[in-house]
């Protein structure tokens, strides 16, 4: 086996750090993630306006705000197979183009049929973009940074999602309340076209590359991602002997990839079970019914702790490990949605509702929300690895699409009993986390199947 000095996974800073392109293409990858927030949380700010420009019932606000998560679930479906056909990056540049046309369409549209079709083409390319982008950044991370570089995906989400708050409110105060949905949405289209262009500066996936028998296209990207020119014949047999094991064009199957499938299933369902999107994209209206004197300001306050919080959980999560940052996760959150009960129940004041989803938040961003992309995208073998994580994104967005359809009817028949299931469901998760999942920190991509597998 190479030395340390000559894996993907160096810790050689000074090479590392020779490398622009590294840096470049982790960046333009997390990316992916700023769109993905972006696009999922600017529907908070026009839920109002289409009710009324749509007279729209709780049954099709339901279906509108869900409608991109349905186009989700497709992308997260589909986006596997061309990954490991086409490779990461060239996917990637479809889904750029997607979410420019999809950010167009809605602005422009006044037929409800049509703007949801624009939010499922919208929800193809976030639900592709959720499988690719972790893949491509795990694929060339140091292993002992992986959870903090693919974390950047996250954070990338989070920024988007405040960068979303912080436009709505900022155009709702500019443009008139006529035309304001339409900006809000039509905005999007901008950081779309300039992730579109980026993604032609940087290279394949060595990882990729090997897998399908392209020797020099391989070592030319190794050179650019800083492994010195003396180890890439060394990282290059290292990969391809990992490869005869998981030889290329294997299929994902069950009998073979049973444990990882069932962590990158259940990783994705817990996230969703917490209500994270649903609170997300219902902000406003959890406010207003919780009778909060600003929703957009308060919603602002929500996007600032997202982000923060995101940034602790990246500092930690190679330090202390995806599990212990899951299970202490799993208890914060579900202590925050009690109290978020309890005030939609009128068992507590009002007051406490601000501190409570900020203390959702907090748990939920340190833990679950910086874990999951890092955990689905690590943990299965390169020939199957994008299909792979495509089994966990799409079991994601279909946690969120029926979540998210279904919060205003539950909040219809008890404004608190959306936040005691998932509460409920978090106390859940303590206890499946604690018995079943493995610690992958710092573990090789290349050896992660025998980790997981001696679990």
């Amino acid at each position: 086996m190479a030395s340390d000095e000559s894996r993907f996974g160096a810790e050689s800073l000074p090479a590392v750090s020779r490398s622009g392109t590294l840096i470049a293409a982790i960046v333009t990858a997390a990316l992916a993630g700023l769109l993905f927030g972006f696009d999922t949380a600017v529907i908070a700010g026009v839920t109002g306006d289409l009710t009324r420009l749509f007279f729209l019932t709780p049954e099709t606000l339901g279906l509108t705000v869900s409608a991109a998560l349905w186009g989700t679930l497709a992308g997260a479906l589909f986006a596997g197979k061309p990954g490991d056909i086409f490779g990461s990056r060239n996917s990637l540049r479809v889904l750029a183009a997607f979410y420019f046309i999809a950010g167009l369409g809605c602005a422009l549209v006044s037929d409800w049929t049509l703007f949801l079709g624009f939010r499922f083409i919208c929800g193809l390319a976030i639900g592709g973009s959720s499988v690719l982008a972790p893949v491509y950044i795990a694929e060339i991370a140091p292993p002992r940074r992986r959870g903090l570089l693919v974390g950047l995906f996250q954070l990338m989400i989070v920024t988007g999602i405040l960068v979303a708050y912080l436009s709505n409110a900022t155009i709702t105060g500019l443009v008139s309340s006529d035309t304001a949905w339409r900006w809000k949405l039509g905005v999007t289209a901008a950081p779309a076209l300039i992730f579109f262009i980026l993604l032609f500066a940087i290279p394949n996936s060595p990882r990729w590359l090997l897998a399908k028998n392209r020797r020099d296209e391989a070592r030319d990207a190794l050179k650019k991602i800083g492994i010195p020119e003396g180890a890439t014949q060394a990282e290059i047999q290292r990969v391809e002997l990992a490869l005869q094991r998981d030889p290329p064009g294997e299929r994902l199957s069950w009998r073979r990839h049973r444990k990882p499938i069932m962590l990158a299933i259940l990783v994705a369902m817990f996230n969703q079970l917490a209500g994270i999107n649903a609170v997300l994209y219902y902000l406003n209206d959890i406010f207003a019914r919780a009778g909060a004197l600003s929703p957009d300001r308060q919603a602002v306050l929500i996007g600032l702790a997202n982000l923060v919080f995101t940034l602790v959980g990246m500092a930690l999560i190679d330090r202390l490990g995806r599990k212990t940052l899951l299970l202490v996760g799993a208890a914060g959150t579900a202590l925050c949605l009690g109290i978020a009960a309890g005030v939609m129940y009128g068992v507590f004041g009002t007051q406490l509702m601000l501190p409570a989803l900020v203390g959702f938040i907090a748990f939920f961003a340190t833990s679950q929300g910086a874990v999951i992309w890092v955990y689905i995208s690590e943990a299965f073998p390169t020939p199957v690895r994008a299909r792979g994580s495509a089994v966990g994104a799409s079991t994601h967005w279909l946690m969120n699409a029926l979540i998210a359809g279904i919060f205003p009817v539950l909040v219809a028949l008890s404004p608190g009993l959306p936040f005691a299931i998932f509460a409920i469901a978090m106390v859940v998760q303590l206890v499946v986390v604690a018995i079943f999942f493995p610690e992958t920190r710092c573990i090789d991509l290349d050896d992660m199947a025998a980790q997981i597998g001696s679990e």
